[in-house]
């Protein structure tokens, strides 16, 4: 396999192996708008280092919340623009990552780990 295969290749199978975990998760959650929800692009760069983060920092143990790709899944894709209308984002603007807490919306990967951590720290 071509060397610049391999790094792709691998964090593809990375994202949807965390994606079906993720999911098996959350199956459980209780009310769907009150769930957060955190969307993101395969092969995008920020949301790489959003979920370096969580993964370095065991977000997933200490708060629970839905991944939803985008890039691939126009439903997801749809369920983005949903919420960022919500927000009054307006449509050139919107990007991944993006997530909604079950009322606002924080976009690019400073904001989100800022909310994360942020969360983590009200515990």
């Amino acid at each position: 396999m071509p060397k610049k295969l391999i790094v792709p290749t691998i964090l593809f199978a990375v994202i949807i192996i965390f994606s079906f975990s993720v999911l098996s998760k959350n199956k459980g959650n209780s009310e769907p708008g009150s769930q957060i929800i955190l969307f993101y692009g395969i092969g995008c760069p920020h949301c790489a280092i959003v979920e370096k983060y969580i993964g370095e920092n065991k977000v997933k143990k200490e708060i629970s919340f839905a991944e939803k790709e985008v890039y691939y899944n126009q439903s997801n894709a749809k369920e983005l623009e949903e919420k960022a209308k919500i927000c009054k984002i307006p449509e050139n603007e919107v990007g991944v990552p993006f997530l909604w807490d079950g009322k606002k919306c924080y976009i690019g990967d400073v904001d989100i780990i800022n909310f994360f951590k942020e969360k983590i720290n009200e515990k």
